[in-house]
């Protein structure tokens, strides 16, 4: 315990209304005045909602690129069943998954290149393994692979 020492004679002007000293006693429940859960908590909650955050970014990464990669288009390689690129295919008069009927004079090279113009060979391979034969027959209805 410390001593405190005062000289009355500086005090004898000063009409006192109060102790100028008070002793305190020791109290085990002195008053919180920082409320909530301690230090410790809140940055354990914070790292695991910055790891949720994390794994949703990664997750929705995942999903965008699927997509992109999934998507078709020439612009991502698509092709359409002949081999041929997607703008172009939808440029010929013959597509994938059309009915052409032969007509006279037509053989299975000049029908694939109708099909595919830049490689008539990827198409006429398509159409051969379509039909099961290199010849066509003038009023058969051939499906474009």
């Amino acid at each position: 315990m410390a001593a405190v020492e005062m000289f009355r004679d500086e005090l004898d002007d000063v009409e006192v209304v109060r102790p100028l000293l008070r002793v305190v006693r020791e109290e085990t429940n002195l008053p919180h005045y920082r409320r909530g859960p301690l230090v410790a908590n809140r940055r354990a909650a914070r790292a695991r909602m910055k790891q949720r955050r994390r794994r949703s970014v990664v997750v929705a990464l995942l999903a965008a690129t699927l997509v992109l990669l999934a998507w078709p288009g020439h612009a991502f390689g698509g092709t359409n069943g002949a081999g041929l690129s997607t703008d172009l295919a939808s440029s010929t008069t013959l597509a994938s998954g059309m009915v052409y009927v032969v007509q006279p004079g037509d053989t299975l090279s000049t029908i694939a290149a109708e099909v595919n113009p830049v490689r008539p060979g990827i198409a006429r391979a398509a159409l051969v393994a379509e039909l099961h034969s290199s010849v066509v027959i003038a009023g058969e209805h051939v499906l474009i692979p």
